[in-house]
C-alpha cells in the first residue's frame, strides 16, 4: 500500500470512528421515548434513504442487483440486523459510557473471527497477548459495577454480554464485506443493506413493542436525524476501506479503539446521569492498549 493511499485509509477511519463513537449519546436520549427495536428501524431505513442520491445516477441494472441479492441480505442480517437489535437492546440496559467501553472490544473480537476466515490475517503471539489484555479490560468493566449487589447490576451483566454478542454479528458483518469482490458500489450496498436491516428491525418492533402514547419531542427527532447522517456517512467510508486492496479487516479495525474513549468521554460530557469512576477508566484503557499492542506490529511494517 503507497503511503498516501496509507494517509488516506487512516484519515478515513478515524473520521469513521469519531462519527460512531457519538452515537452513545444519540441513542440514550432516543430510546427515552421510542423501544430499541423501532428506534433502531427508523434509524437505518432512513440512513439507506439519504444515500440513494449518491448512488442513483450510477446504480447498477436490475440484473446485477438480483444476482448479488443473496450476499446482501447476508451483510444485512449481520450488520445492520443482528448487530444493532442486539446493540439498541444492550443500551437500555447499561449506561452509555459504559456500553462504548464494551463496544471498543470489538477489533479483539473481529481480529479472532478474521484468523478464521480470512487468507492472510493469522493470530499471532503478540495478537493473542493483546486480546488477553483486552479481555482483562472488559473484565474490569463489567466487575466495576459489582453486578451481584443488586438486580439492576445484574441487568448491566446482561447487558454487556448482549454488547458482546453485537461486537461477533458486527465482525462476520465486516469479514463479509471484505470477502464480497463483485464490482458492486460499495455506496450502493451499504445503503441497500441498511435499508433492508432497518426494516426487519421496523418488522420486529411491530411485534414486540406498543408505539409512543403521544407525540415525540423534538430531542427524538434530532437525535434520529443525527444518527441517521452518521450512518450513512461511517459506514460508507468503512465499506469503501474494507474494499480496498491490501487492507486487512483486523488492522484496519484498529482503529476502533477511539470509539469508547471518545464515546465514553461524550457520554460523560453530555448526559447529566453519567460521570467517570476509577475502574471503568482502567478497563477502557486496557481495551486500547490492547488493541494498539494487537496491530502495532502490522501497522509499523505496512507504513515502512
Amino acid at each position: 500500500m503507497s503511503y498516501n493511499r496509507s494517509t488516506s485509509t487512516l484519515l478515513l477511519a478515524v473520521t469513521a470512528c469519531l462519527l460512531w463513537s457519538t452515537a452513545f449519546v444519540g441513542v440514550k436520549v432516543g430510546l427515552q421515548y421510542a423501544g430499541p427495536f423501532a428506534f433502531a428501524g427508523h434509524r437505518f431505513m432512513l440512513s439507506g434513504l439519504l444515500l440513494l442520491p449518491f448512488w442513483w445516477p450510477r446504480r447498477p441494472s436490475c440484473s446485477a442487483a438480483f444476482g448479488h441479492a443473496g450476499m446482501i441480505l447476508r451483510i444485512a442480517l449481520f450488520q445492520t440486523f443482528m448487530l444493532y437489535g442486539l446493540f439498541y437492546f444492550g443500551m437500555t440496559l447499561i449506561p452509555g459510557a459504559l456500553a462504548a467501553m464494551v463496544i471498543g472490544a470489538s477489533p479483539l473480537v473481529t481480529a479472532v473471527l478474521a484468523h478464521y476466515c480470512m487468507a492472510g490475517d493469522r493470530l499471532t503471539p503478540v495478537k493473542g497477548a493483546s486480546l488477553l489484555l483486552g479481555l482483562g479490560g472488559v473484565a474490569v468493566l463489567s466487575l466495576s459495577r459489582q453486578p451481584w449487589g443488586s438486580a439492576t447490576g445484574l441487568a448491566e451483566l446482561a447487558g454487556i454480554g448482549v454488547l458482546l454478542l453485537a461486537n461477533v454479528a458486527g465482525a462476520l458483518g465486516n469479514i463479509l464485506v471484505s470477502r464480497h469482490q463483485a464490482e458492486l458500489d460499495p455506496v450502493f450496498l451499504n445503503s441497500v443493506q441498511i435499508f433492508f436491516g432497518g426494516l426487519g428491525l421496523w418488522l420486529l418492533s411491530l411485534a414486540l413493542e406498543t408505539a409512543p402514547s403521544r407525540a415525540l419531542p423534538w430531542d427524538y427527532y434530532a437525535a434520529l436525524g443525527w444518527l441517521a447522517f452518521l450512518s450513512a456517512a461511517a459506514f460508507s467510508i468503512w465499506f469503501i476501506l474494507l474494499r480496498r486492496p491490501g487492507v486487512r479487516v483486523s488492522e484496519l479495525n484498529l482503529w476502533k479503539f477511539l470509539i469508547p474513549v471518545c464515546g465514553a468521554l461524550f457520554s460523560w460530557l453530555l448526559l447529566p446521569e453519567e460521570e467517570p469512576s476509577l475502574w471503568p477508566v482502567v478497563g477502557m484503557l486496557c481495551i486500547a492498549a490492547a488493541i494498539v499492542l494487537f496491530n502495532l506490529k502490522a501497522v509499523r511494517a505496512r507504513w515502512d
